[in-house]
């Protein structure tokens, strides 16, 4: 009578999202201030005023049907134009609009690139640990993800077991760096490797195996490079969303870069619009892409994260939990203080502190913290993080 596997999808909700509901309950019980929900991956910091002033200009200046009638499907040329002009600035590069097309934010853009690409029997790659719903994109389009286990002693690649994973079936390489939910950023070094070993197996089995590299905490980076993919491997395709940089993951804007130097440029984009066209997509939010294309190459405020995410670190360290320092994104993944991390995260619930197992990410044994909240929740949670570990040492 009915697709069983989509209604296990949209009545099985995610964990992430289990728990944080588990918190506004819990929350009227005891009060807001008193629960540390560390769940959700949902900005804190204040969408940037140059973002509301752009909204307020549009809309009062603009005749309505050009902010809310439809564009084209891959989005406004002009929008397109001086955001290809913004990026190739930024990475010295030569993009043009030709080369985007724009999306419903980040999770729309990798899922018209997994159904771009995906033919019967492919093979999507990605590492541990990484962004659950990679698994449900994957799936929908009929391929199938396989995980590289991670590589725990600072969250790069383990080339070995990666490579023996290759085979003729392999369609494409997921990547997210900056990492949900590790907060690692591949270093350059790691993404010439990989795209080393992409061309060797390109070679051997005839055809490309491209990078999907998804890219919504490109901003979000302490003091470190986030390498442009393009310039180190052609074959990929760029995943963007403003959700994380400029606060406004409800709005759901987004792209997709095509390089001109991907292999059969004009194939991949017209089956990307295809794609798009399958999944339902009219055309990006009008008013959205006018507002990103008013605030192109503005500066992300990134300070708070910073400064969250070194007093969580500072505080799990001093409390005796084993965590690689935090490089970008919002996001901690310390180890669980037992090999069972859903054991662990029910029992942190002893202190009101809500974490996200390790396991749905691929990688158990650890769990996920988002510090994207009050600096002044973080700096509270950490006493209580001090009674959790003293817990293990009874």
């Amino acid at each position: 009578m009915i697709n069983s596997k989509m209604y296990e999808l949209g009545t099985k909700k995610s964990t992430i999202r289990t728990i944080f509901e588990f918190g506004r309950k819990r929350a009227m019980e005891v009060g807001e201030d008193n629960i540390f929900d560390f769940s959700l991956g949902n900005p804190n910091v204040p969408t940037p005023k140059f973002v509301k002033d752009a909204i307020v200009d549009i809309l009062e200046t603009l005749p309505p049907s050009k902010v809310h009638g439809y564009t084209v499907a891959p989005g406004n040329p002009r929008v397109r134009e001086i955001l290809a002009k913004s990026l190739s600035d930024k990475f010295s590069t030569n993009l043009e609009g030709k080369n985007l097309f724009l999306t419903a934010g980040a999770a729309a853009a990798i899922t018209i690139s997994f159904k771009a690409l995906a033919e019967d029997q492919d093979e999507f790659v990605t590492f541990a640990p990484y962004f659950p719903e990679y698994k449900v994109f994957v799936e929908s389009v009929g391929a199938k993800l396989i995980v590289i286990p991670a590589q725990t002693s600072d969250w790069q690649i383990d080339f070995d077991k990666f490579e023996s994973s290759l085979n003729s079936h392999t369609k494409a390489v997921i990547i997210n760096s900056p990492n949900n939910p590790s907060g690692a950023i591949y270093s350059r070094e790691t993404l010439e490797k990989l795209a080393e070993i992409l061309k060797k197996k390109s070679s051997e089995f005839g055809h490309p195996i491209f990078i999907i590299s998804d890219e919504p905490y490109r901003e979000i980076a302490y003091d470190l490079e986030v390498p442009y993919v393009p310039q180190i491997y052609s074959d990929t395709l760029v995943c963007y969303s403003y959700s994380k940089s400029f606060s406004l993951p409800g709005e759901r804007i987004g792209y997709i870069i095509v390089p001109d130097e991907i292999a059969d440029f004009e194939k991949i984009y017209g089956a990307i619009a295809g794609a798009a066209r399958v999944l339902t997509h009219v055309n990006a939010p009008s008013l959205w892409q006018l507002v990103i294309a008013r605030c192109a190459g503005k500066p992300s405020d990134i300070s708070t994260y910073e400064r969250n995410g070194k007093i969580l670190y500072e505080g799990l360290i001093s409390a005796g939990f084993e965590c690689v320092k935090p490089q970008g994104a919002f996001y901690l993944f310390p180890k669980a203080l037992e090999s069972d991390d859903e054991a662990f995260c029910e029992r942190a619930k002893k202190f009101d502190l809500l974490l996200v197992p390790g396991k749905d990410f691929g990688c158990p044994g650890y769990f996920r913290a988002a510090y994207c909240i009050k600096t002044e929740t973080i700096e509270r949670s950490i006493p209580k993080f001090k009674l959790l570990a003293e817990e293990y040492l009874k």
